[in-house]
């Protein structure tokens, strides 16, 4: 792939980007949210047109019309959202659209020992006549698996492959990637985890920006260096006009947060934080490296496991938000428009939404007191709205996350947990939202900041806290909070000083 330019709306989603992957090679394709990797592949696959560029597929020059075209020309896609039929069999799945045929009937059995051969392939034995939904999501990962083994393609993409797999699947899908090579089928890797991109594969391309930033064999790039040009980060001095600086250290007191040796699946793996009355606390750490599903972990939306939650000192067992709300805490989600915003609502529905148990009267909405609040809310925070019954969809995005705010600030929360509160905003309503954030931390609110900007990170925060491959790795305080440092725990799960020559840690060499 080469030159390719895509945009959505005027808007780039692809700049000039390039891509190549040689005959029984696995390649890596990384980037943060947003880099292009996604749109690069859909080009690829015939789901998006490009708008220029050229494209070049075993030989010849291509330009898929839809995704069972590049299909029927050898190319096999296996999406992070696994994409099967719940209702149907494993082995309909495995062959659908493509069922063997005995005198144009569908040759059931032919059909089914096949799949379990294709499966028993991948270290899976299971009854291939049962629908698929009554199987777990690493079965239905590996189904997926074995539909594009089926396809006998020339190029297999996987993205996120192992998000659903537990450590012995992830070898087993390891193995047959290997075989695959060895076959010259060739293989494209989409994956965060750093150790399973050195673990399988041969090359790796950066994205940034929609820009391809970097193409370099695994051998000759260290970790670090690879997620400064994820992050286009080069090494920098710490921001003047960080919050510690201005503050000094906040206070010893008892901490409103403990969460202890948290665990959920493969996306936790033992994480433990703890914030302060007061105090900023900054999660950082690569995209899936477990810094959303700690936040749902705190917050009762996907309850760990294992591990503890404790508010005050005291030790809880958050099933639902409904609990965590009970408890004082809120939580502003990374996806606002999915999982924060009620679109079709009024700016005053959404705002007071979590407050509205104590707005009733005899079991009706208090109108008085809930516009009381709207009103206050919407003159302290700056809330841009043409009046409180405008939709919420109308808004900007920046004033659609300070209505979140709002929402869960009129609880009179202990606990603020903010998963990417500047993404997709203005500068200018950026601005407002990290002075509203540490005003509220001067007041007193203990404060969880989830952002992918290290600069956001590291002006905002009294601590940081860095995870990796779902694991606390490292925690950062005053003069040690810089990009260097951050970036060096996010790469090898060490801080600078524990680190190698080479960027490496003792214990994650590859």
């Amino acid at each position: 792939m080469q030159g390719i330019n895509k945009s959505f709306v005027g808007v780039p989603a692809l700049r000039e980007a390039h891509f190549e992957v040689a005959h029984g090679e696995v390649h890596a394709l990384i980037g943060q949210n947003g880099a292009g990797k996604s749109t690069l592949i859909k080009v690829l696959t015939g789901v998006y047109a490009k708008d220029s560029g050229h494209i070049e597929f075993d030989g010849r020059e291509v330009a898929f019309p839809s995704p069972h075209a590049a299909q029927l020309a050898g190319l096999s896609t296996i999406y992070q959202e696994v994409n099967l039929v719940p209702f149907r069999s494993v082995a309909e799945n495995v062959f659908l659209n493509r069922e063997p045929k005995r005198f144009g009937l569908i040759d059931w059995g032919r059909m089914n020992r096949e799949a379990s051969a294709l499966l028993h392939r991948l270290d899976i034995n299971v009854d291939v006549t049962r629908p698929i939904y009554e199987y777990s999501i690493a079965t239905q990962q590996m189904t997926a698996l074995a539909r594009a083994l089926s396809t006998e393609a020339k190029l297999v993409i996987m993205d996120e492959p192992t998000s659903a797999l537990a450590e012995q699947e992830v070898q087993t899908l390891f193995r047959v990637i290997r075989q695959l090579k060895s076959e010259g089928i060739s293989v494209v890797f989409v994956s965060h985890r750093l150790d399973e991109l050195y673990a399988v594969c041969d090359r790796v391309t950066v994205m940034r920006d929609g820009r391809t930033i970097e193409v370099r064999p695994m051998s000759d790039i260290s970790r670090y260096e690879l997620v400064s040009k994820m992050l286009g980060r080069e090494l920098a001095e710490e921001l003047s006009h960080r919050r510690a600086d201005d503050g000094g250290a906040v206070p010893d007191r008892r901490p409103v947060l403990e969460a202890t040796d948290l665990r959920r699946g493969r996306a936790l793996d033992g994480v433990s934080l703890s914030i302060r009355s007061g105090e900023i606390v900054g999660l950082a750490g690569l995209l899936g490296s477990g810094r959303s599903e700690t936040a749902r972990a705190i917050f009762g939306a996907d309850p760990p496991d294992s591990g503890t939650v404790a508010i005050d000192g005291t030790p809880l067992h958050l099933r639902s938000p409904k609990d965590a709300v009970a408890h004082k805490i809120g939580f502003a989600p990374e996806d606002r428009k999915t999982e924060g915003i009620i679109p079709q609502l009024s700016v005053r529905e959404n705002l007071t939404l979590a407050l509205l148990p104590h707005l009733r009267r005899h079991g009706i909405v208090d109108g008085r007191r809930q516009a009381e609040t709207v009103d206050r809310f919407i003159t302290a925070i700056g809330i841009k709205c043409s009046s409180p019954d405008q939709p919420i969809r109308e808004l900007s995005g920046g004033n659609q996350q300070k209505v979140l705010l709002a929402r869960w600030l009129c609880t009179n929360p202990k606990l603020l947990i903010l998963d990417e509160p500047t993404r997709g905003i203005d500068v200018g309503a950026k601005r407002d939202i990290q002075v509203l954030i540490r005003q509220l931390a001067d007041e007193g609110l203990a404060v969880l900041l989830i952002s992918s900007e290290l600069e956001e990170i590291i002006a905002d925060s009294d601590r940081v806290v860095t995870l990796r491959d779902g694991r606390s790795v490292a925690e950062l305080t005053g003069d040690q909070i810089s990009e260097d440092a951050l970036m060096q725990a996010m790469a090898t799960g060490a801080a600078a000083d524990d680190a190698g020559p080479d960027g490496t840690s003792s214990g994650s060499r590859a």
